[in-house]
């Protein structure tokens, strides 16, 4: 099966047929399933490095491949986003310490197709600010998916996120948003987390795309570091996301990345 398949919208959005989803299932379970055994190295003391070595091993011991080291010059089979940090983190030897929350980001390829997800995970106790800011950005992720349907808009996405998170007091940041995806790492459209209802593309079924809310606890500003890759809140504040992948069915979406053992929002002592 090559990417040619299936037609694209005016938009340049591909609408892939019911044949490709086993493809985006196999290799969302990969990925899904290597931040499910990852979270009990998340503890204090622990570097990201240290996660980032483990991360790339499970990648080549079930038989995917990375989709990021190599990616633009990236070297790393993850991206783990410490408190403040918004996305891209990069890992090294930054050791985690009690009540850091962290994003780690994993895209694997499978059979060609691409599995993406990120989720939250915290070092010992978070802080009942961050424990809040976790749930909401979960919650907004829900949300989002929840919108998604045939005839429904990318707006209609943006709009159920927004709405939701602003009425918590946070911001969602602009920045940065999903994407489309499938045989390629990133493809139309941009799903961006805010917007108005009845704008944007109509959703169509056999659209694949990511849904990766970056939620902060104060201002959505952000900027990017000197390694071109970090994004860090402006204002110093707490950050947190959530992604899946997705496919639009008939009825409205299948999740390509759930985890295998329950485990997508995190716990605590």
């Amino acid at each position: 099966m090559d990417d040619t398949q299936g037609r694209m919208t005016n938009d340049g959005i591909r609408i892939h047929e019911a044949g490709d989803f086993p493809g985006m299932r196999r290799a969302g379970a990969v990925a899904a399933r290597i931040l499910d055994e990852v979270a009990p190295l998340v503890v204090p003391g622990t570097t990201t490095g240290a996660i980032d070595d483990f991360i790339t091993a499970r990648v080549t011991e079930l038989g995917a491949t990375s989709a990021t080291i190599g990616y633009r010059g990236y070297q790393h089979a993850s991206c783990i986003s410490v408190n403040h940090v918004v996305c891209h983190g990069i890992p090294g030897p930054k050791v985690l310490k009690d009540g850091d929350i962290l994003n780690i980001d994993v895209t694997v390829v499978v059979d060609g197709w691409y599995g993406d997800t990120s989720r939250m995970y915290v070092a010992g106790q978070p802080s009942r600010k961050a424990a809040r800011l976790i749930e909401v950005t979960h919650d907004a992720l829900f949300r989002g998916i929840e919108a998604v349907r045939p005839g429904a808009t990318f707006g209609d996405i943006g709009h159920a996120i927004q709405s939701y998170v602003e009425a918590q007091r946070m911001s969602v940041v602009r920045d940065f948003c999903g994407h489309g995806l499938g045989r390629v790492f990133h493809a139309p459209p941009n799903v961006l987390h805010f917007g108005r209802p009845g704008s944007g593309p109509v959703l169509e079924e056999g659209m694949f795309f990511t849904i990766e809310p970056m939620v902060n606890l104060g201002r959505p500003e952000t900027k990017v570091l000197a390694d071109d890759w970090t994004a860090v809140t402006r204002d110093k504040s707490l950050s947190a996301q959530f992604e899946h992948s997705i496919g639009v069915t008939a009825a409205g979406c299948e999740i390509f990345t759930p985890s295998p053992a329950g485990m997508f929002y995190p716990t605590w002592g």
